[in-house]
């Protein structure tokens, strides 16, 4: 990572760069603990557990020869990271290269998915089965709470981020589309998308959300984080006026020049500002993938500040991603390893957490779009682009461990949307007066 990175990732010494994945905790009685769970697990599940550098060296699990196999280089050192710190020990023995995603040893003809997806698939799939009920019981006890300099405040949000969308707008070029558009694309296929379809995929996403939220000439136009400036400069090309409103300062300045370079400068206004400082009347009102980096407790100050900048008869766009209820109401406490290391603050909601949270305004829910499988496809063909920019990656000063722990944040992400586990949703809110207009 560049000297500038405000995380500090790309300093020389590894150690200090990444001093929970260079230091392996002691074992003790927790690793002991940690290899008999991980063991039952997978004796439930369709995947091969190699422990051992050498294929084949005491195999465990339910897996065939055609399952995906997990090969734990470092046995010792896994189980230390797991039984002291769970699945943030399970993401940063993968940094540290103890265990590894092995495609199968007889593959099935036309397989084609990446090993480390199909493994991680299988875990998603079985996530809740995973750790016996009488065990989960005693979760609150065993997991750690998020800390607090990662809370939601005016300023936690601010650094929370920066220290993921500020990282390098390089960094981002590498895998992302023409667009620069960094959330789910919607194609006309489930499948077998390729590059050259995600483009159009991802204007189509946005055409369809500002067609719902009635876009178009004259329109007064609010978007709660810019991204990279796409959806800004695609509304001001229908004629709309936006008002677009970020916390990254590195997204701020690429976007700003986009639409100056689109020739858009008089239609667009992109802004450092938090979305509780916002005033003023808009006729729409749109928001892709932000929801997430709110925090639970602030859910309500958010649809507070939408249903107050919201025009007589105007619309809401907010895409989501979304996880089962339970889920989250079992997780919603939890620090885990992607809010450790990619997304400090985040929370993914559920659709009910969403309503609840909608509920204690004027708003209401006039149409929900569900497009999950979609998700799976634009991460995998992120992570593919990813994978091939390794040293482009270097060059920008992103060091192995960096590199390894995106790879897993993108394959950890692709098999939730494969799994089903994860969600994503198009919501269209209104005020029911103006649904009875429409």
């Amino acid at each position: 990572m560049s000297t500038t990175d405000p995380t500090g990732f790309g300093v020389a010494l590894p150690a200090l760069a990444w001093p929970d994945v260079v230091r392996v905790p002691p074992g003790g009685l927790r690793a002991v603990a940690a290899r008999a769970l991980f063991r039952q697990a997978v004796t439930r599940l369709p995947i091969r557990v190699e422990l051992g550098d050498r294929r084949g060296e005491r195999v465990f699990g339910a897996g065939g020869p055609g399952d995906p196999v997990m090969r734990i280089v470092r046995p010792e050192d896994f189980f230390a990271r797991v039984g002291n710190d769970g699945l943030i020990g399970f993401g940063e023995s993968f940094q540290a290269s103890d265990w590894q995603a092995l495609p199968p040893a007889e593959p099935a003809p036309g397989r084609g998915e990446d090993p480390l997806v199909e493994l991680l698939t299988v875990f998603a799939t079985q996530l809740s089965r995973l750790v016996p009920p009488t065990l989960q019981r005693l979760r609150r006890f065993a997991v750690r709470s998020r800390p607090a300099a990662d809370e939601n405040t005016p300023d936690g949000s601010r650094t929370n981020i920066a220290r993921h969308y500020d990282l390098s707008n390089e960094l981002f070029a590498t895998f992302l589309d023409p667009t620069l558009t960094y959330s789910a694309a919607l194609f006309d296929h489930e499948v077998g998308n390729t590059w050259n379809d995600l483009e159009a995929a991802q204007l189509r996403k946005i055409d369809r959300l500002l067609d719902e939220c009635r876009v178009g000439p004259g329109s007064r136009m609010l978007e709660i984080g810019t991204g990279w400036g796409q959806l800004a400069l695609r509304a001001a090309q229908r004629g709309a006026s936006v008002h677009s409103i970020t916390l990254s300062h590195e997204q701020l300045l690429l976007a700003r020049q986009r639409v100056a370079q689109a020739g858009q400068s008089e239609r667009v206004t992109i802004e450092l500002r938090d979305y509780r400082d916002v005033a003023g009347q808009y006729d729409a009102i749109v928001s892709v993938e932000m929801i997430e980096a709110v925090g639970e407790a602030y859910w309500p100050a958010y649809f507070d500040a939408v249903d107050r900048c919201l025009a007589p008869g105007g619309s809401v766009g907010v895409q989501a991603i979304t996880m089962p209820h339970e889920r989250y109401v079992a997780s919603r406490n939890t620090w885990t390893w992607i809010q450790k290391y990619v997304f400090p603050g985040g929370l993914i909601p559920s659709v009910t957490a969403l309503q609840q949270a909608v509920g204690g305004t004027s708003l209401r829910v006039t149409s929900d779009l569900s497009f999950g499988p979609a998700y799976a496809e634009t991460l995998r063909l992120w992570r593919q682009r990813f994978e091939a920019a390794s040293e482009e990656l270097q060059a920008l000063g992103f060091d192995d461990i960096f590199r390894r722990m995106w790879t897993l944040y993108l394959a950890y992400s692709e098999a939730g949307f494969r799994a089903r586990y994860l969600d994503v949703h198009q919501f269209v809110l209104r005020r029911p007066e103006a649904q009875d207009r429409s």
